[in-house]
């Protein structure tokens, strides 16, 4: 039996399949699969055609599987990233027509961010960001203001686990993370200077949820030129205010005093 596939559960063998796609795996064997998700092969055909049956999974004709479109179906239910994403794209394109390099939006997913939005212009600095792709809370400006506004209990795991460093400004101790993380709930902001590409730099603000949480990071990524980080801190600022009123007014409750989803 493959390594670590014992013991797991139907549903977790079927996740483990889903989760060997991403953007730059977007078409995979089946052996490419078995070998993804660690499992048998003779269990990945039979958990394959089940995801196929389901329309989870699409056989393309040259032997490939994608992802199906009865995923998108499904996500596009939610109500929650998928309502946050709507609510938000006006505010994100008003920052993006006065930044014309990357804005987006990001939502704590375990120790990520999951990115549910991005614009950017044809020439802007280069970013590790895709839109339903993922980068450790520690490496992003968004993932910064998440991680500095989540429990303590997240913020320890995230600390003492493993820090994947990409350049020499990434952090990569507990100590230097916990002093970044106090530094940005005392300014409410991140600034994060080459943490992935030296040329990039990351600037995020919190998006506060109709609870008074924070509920997003909405950020920009510009060239790291030295330029002052203010003018785009109060810009991203003014659009995650504007956000936040929306959202308070999309999740307002109803005539039955009863808030069960964006209106």
């Amino acid at each position: 039996m493959a390594r670590g596939s014992a013991g797991l559960s139907v549903l977790s063998r079927h996740l483990r399949i889903l989760e060997s796609f991403d953007a730059w795996h977007p078409f995979l064997t089946l052996s490419e699969i078995a070998q993804a998700a660690d499992l048998p092969r003779s269990s990945t055909h039979r958990l394959v055609a089940e995801l196929e049956k389901e329309g989870l999974l699409e056989r393309l004709p040259d032997r490939t599987y994608r992802l199906g479109v009865r995923l998108w179906e499904f996500a596009s239910r939610t109500p929650g990233a998928v309502g946050l994403r709507e609510i938000a794209r006006p505010w994100l394109g008003a920052v993006h027509e006065r930044v014309r390099q990357h804005t987006q939006l990001g939502v704590l997913s375990g120790t990520d961010v999951l990115y549910i939005e991005r614009m950017s212009t044809r020439d802007a600095v280069v970013n590790a960001t895709l839109i339903g792709g993922r980068i450790p809370v520690h490496a992003s400006s968004i993932g910064l203001v998440l991680l500095a506004n989540a429990d303590p209990g997240l913020i320890d795991q995230v600390a003492e686990g493993q820090l994947k460093v990409y350049t020499e400004r990434t952090p990569h101790t507990a100590t230097e993370l916990r002093a970044i993380l106090r530094r940005v709930r005392g300014d409410g902001h991140a600034v994060t200077d080459g943490y992935i590409h030296l040329a990039s730099r990351g600037i995020a603000v919190p998006v506060m949820g109709p609870d008074g949480t924070v509920y997003a990071g909405m950020g920009v990524v510009v060239p790291s030129d030295g330029t002052p980080a203010a003018p785009y801190v109060q810009l991203l600022r003014r659009a995650a205010a504007g956000v936040a009123r929306d959202l308070a007014m999309a999740y307002r409750p109803d005539v039955d005093e009863r808030a069960h989803g964006i209106r």
